[in-house]
């Protein structure tokens, strides 16, 4: 079977993966009566791998999605003309779900992957544990996923000028994270202490 883009690719692997491990878990008793699916879902994910560091989730979800919104500041997504082929588009303002839409499903990105923030034996670029358990991290995680939803509804009203306020809420959590954890004297070498 070929595909047409990579997009339909990736959803038919999931779909077909998450039919395969609900197959197996049905075959093995996963999710009876005598243990809850939020349970069974909770202890699968707290024992998936962790094949990216922090830095690499920050660079592959946090930071492109932060910039469509930041790039609405000055630019109104209503504007936006779709790609040629916007099922192919690299840019997620002029894909499928591209103008209104992307800057939604952006602050939904910094909302959710506020979670992979926290999960156990994440490392940071320089090999140390994520500080998971410091209070001001989660203080500081808990920042994201507000300004995340402080962004969602600010796009879904379509007033740039809510989303302009938004994306202060998303500059402000950010900042209070790196100045913490990320800026710090030595580079790299000294991320997350």
């Amino acid at each position: 079977m070929r595909f047409r883009n990579l997009a339909c690719a990736l959803f038919v692997s999931a779909v077909a993966a998450t039919l395969f491990v609900g197959y197996s878990e049905a075959q093995a008793g996963a999710g009876s009566a005598t243990q809850p699916k939020a349970q069974t879902a909770a202890k699968s994910s707290a024992t998936a791998p962790l094949d990216w560091n922090l830095a690499q989730v920050m660079r592959g979800i946090l930071f492109p999605n932060s910039n469509v919104i930041f790039w609405t500041q000055s630019h109104n997504p209503a504007d936006v003309k779709p790609a040629e082929n916007p099922t192919s588009a690299t840019d997620p303002l002029y894909g499928t779900y591209g103008g209104w839409t992307a800057v939604e499903n952006s602050a939904i990105a910094l909302s959710e992957a506020a979670n992979l923030l926290t999960v156990p034996g994440r490392v940071c670029s320089n090999g140390r544990p994520v500080p998971i358990n410091n209070p001001d991290w989660r203080k500081f995680v808990q920042g994201l996923r507000d300004a995340g939803k402080v962004t969602y509804k600010a796009a879904q009203s379509k007033d740039q000028d809510k989303v302009v306020d938004a994306a202060e809420v998303v500059t402000n959590a950010c900042g209070a994270c790196h100045e913490k954890y990320r800026d710090k004297p030595g580079g790299v070498a000294n991320r997350c202490m």
